[in-house]
């Protein structure tokens, strides 16, 4: 191999390292704001018990940031999303509790009003122009009132334990007996674990064959092994209290699909480009309006689940549910790399942004810190985020 090849390769490796700074910086963010808040609660924040309790606290900010995501990718913003989450509970609990309705059909009817909400703010802001910010806006004043109209001003509960499992229950064990692990859980993990390094290597040689730039091989196999050894050790964690909870089950699901679907098809190609540009997408053939429609209605029905999620494990629907989701759920997909200018985000990055911030909240309850200087924190934080966003767009 001559010199010049040699340096040709150093340059397209470091460029390729370069373009992946912003996602290799979150992970090592998250790693040292996890080590920090283990350190300074005195070892808590990583036990098991509380690992479980992480899981479940925020698995519905996790859920709607999917949705989320692509909705900032096409260059837009959905502020509404934390409204809809508290109608779709109250409306759960109303179903459920007042008229005894079975959970599948009572959930099924919920998703399919989230979508219905999706579609209608999605309507005027595709085919109208009507900006997001002031559609959703008005969406989330009115969801508000829907809210406390349904509920009549109070709290509906408590709901049935089918329904409660969805958020607190955990997957059955197989193996029963066998120590304090539950190796189910732990059995899962680690076939969850192999199946990302397996996907991470087809997806090198498949980008080899095609002749694109690669990872040094050196460094993917660090990442690759550490990613491993985090999931399993996490897995052990929380296997060590009882077992992996359903929506952890359901979370790594609707990733792996978001995963496939912004990375592997047409239309999450498609997504991107509208979000790159409009103009550009609608010239070479993309229907720009339909794909702006579809992405408010997918993030209508997560954020129906979420409101599902959220009331399963309040055991209760409140006129307050959902109050400021929309906040957490922005912030976490800018703090995982996407651009404000549209184009821009991964799921991983939404997912490792949501986990930033929860993390944050757990760590600064565990210390005392009050919701007060919570939210300045977390407000500079975001702010840090979306401030890096614009120099690197200028740069």
């Amino acid at each position: 191999m001559t010199d010049k090849t040699v340096a040709l390769d150093e340059r397209a490796h470091g460029g390729l390292l370069k373009n992946n700074l912003r996602e290799y910086g979150m992970l090592l963010s998250l790693f040292a704001i996890m080590v920090f808040f283990e350190i300074v609660t005195n070892g808590t924040l990583l036990r098991p018990l509380n690992l479980t309790n992480l899981v479940l606290q925020n698995s519905y900010i996790v859920i709607m940031a999917l949705g989320m995501l692509l909705v900032i990718v096409t260059g837009h913003i959905d502020l509404s999303v934390g409204s809809v989450a508290g109608f779709i509970g109250a409306l759960a609990a109303v179903m459920i509790v007042r008229y005894e309705l079975p959970f599948v059909p009572a959930a099924l009817i919920c998703l399919a009003v989230g979508g219905l909400i999706g579609a209608a703010q999605g309507y005027w802001v595709a085919y109208f122009r009507i900006p997001s910010f002031i559609v959703t806006l008005a969406g989330m004043l009115v969801f508000k009132g829907l809210s406390l109209a349904l509920l009549g001003g109070q709290s509906v509960g408590p709901f049935p334990v089918m329904f409660q499992r969805l958020s607190s229950g955990f997957i059955p064990e197989l193996f029963p007996g066998v120590g304090v692990l539950y190796p189910t859980s732990i059995l899962l993990g680690a076939l969850v674990a192999l199946a990302l390094v397996y996907v991470n290597f087809k997806t090198r040689a498949r980008q080899q064959q095609h002749g694109l730039d690669v990872e040094p091989q050196g460094v993917f196999i660090l990442k690759n092994a550490l990613l491993c050894g985090v999931l399993l050790y996490f897995t052990y964690l929380i296997a060590s209290h009882r077992g992996l909870p359903n929506v952890l089950i359901i979370m790594a699901a609707l990733i792996a699909l978001y995963s496939f679907v912004t990375g592997r098809t047409t239309i999450g190609r498609q997504i991107y480009a509208v979000g790159g540009n409009e103009k550009a997408a609608k010239l070479s053939g993309i229907m720009t309006e339909r794909l702006t429609f579809l992405t408010f209605v997918n993030m209508g029905v997560l954020a129906a689940l979420a409101g599902l999620v959220f009331a399963a494990r309040l055991n209760t629907a409140t006129p307050k549910a959902g109050l400021g989701f929309e906040l957490d759920v922005i912030a976490a997909c800018f703090i995982g790399g996407a651009s404000a200018y549209g184009g821009v985000g991964r799921v991983g990055g939404a997912v490792i942004g949501a986990l930033i911030m929860g993390v944050m909240n757990n760590g600064m309850s565990i210390m005392g810190i009050g919701i007060d200087y919570q939210q300045v924190i977390k407000g500079l934080v975001l702010l840090g985020a979306v401030c890096l966003d614009v120099y690197n767009k200028r740069r």
